[in-house]
């Protein structure tokens, strides 16, 4: 007790100090609002939703206008959306819908079949990825396989209208070369954008599942028949 008594003397008289009103401080206190006033420029929080739809309908467009001028770019993988793979299994799988092979007899692909083909497919190749240790993520490389399917949608626009006026040997040599064009433009602009993510001595064993993968979808377009 003594010794803490000895200690509190010095600050004894602190108690009784008081500072003038007069006497003007001095010293500016600011807090800085650059970081702040960065964040509002980007936020849309505050967007329109007919803006915030726009802007995303122009960033699926420019994601089909790379896949129909395939080259080395990191704009699939950078800005990764599912949207547009959605909105093209969807399309192909009404497009194979009403076929021959939808027949109970036969047992074609129905809507959901078509459906689980494409998706299954795209996680298997995505995770043969990643264990042969490709640097993309997972939700991008179903965002490239997914938007590479659109030549193949086209080619399956294309073959519907052909089979409307028959399907004779000239509307099936018509159709083998629709498809056969579609089937190396997917191929080709999938390994495009997912080349620069694999070690260079397992790109093959990367490749061949997408071949296998566009090659099934492919097959599937070539044998359809209202």
């Amino acid at each position: 007790m003594a010794a803490a008594e000895e200690a509190s003397r010095p600050f004894a008289g602190l108690s009784d100090v008081s500072i003038s009103e007069d006497i003007p401080v001095e010293g500016d206190i600011s807090v800085p609002v650059g970081p702040s006033r960065r964040d509002d420029e980007f936020s849309t929080l505050d967007e329109p939703v007919k803006d915030t739809i726009m802007r995303d309908l122009r960033a699926v467009g420019n994601k089909f206008i790379h896949v129909l001028y395939p080259k080395r770019s990191s704009a699939l993988l950078r800005d990764w959306d599912l949207w547009g793979p959605l909105l093209l299994c969807v399309t192909l799988a009404l497009l194979l819908q009403g076929g021959a092979a939808d027949s109970e007899d036969q047992g074609g692909p129905q809507f959901a079949e078509v459906f689980v083909i494409v998706w299954f497919g795209s996680i298997i190749i995505t995770l043969n990825s990643k264990l042969l240790g490709g640097t993309i993520s997972f939700f991008q490389s179903l965002c490239v396989l997914g938007y590479c399917i659109m030549p193949l949608t086209v080619a399956m626009v294309v073959c519907r209208i052909v089979l409307l006026g028959g399907s004779g040997a000239v509307s099936f040599a018509v159709r083998l070369t629709v498809v056969m064009a579609s089937f190396g433009w997917s191929t080709f602009a999938s390994t495009a954008f997912l080349a620069d993510s694999q070690p260079p001595n397992r790109k093959a064993l990367v490749v061949y599942p997408v071949f296998l993968f566009y090659f099934v979808i492919a097959w599937m377009i070539l044998t359809f028949s209202p």
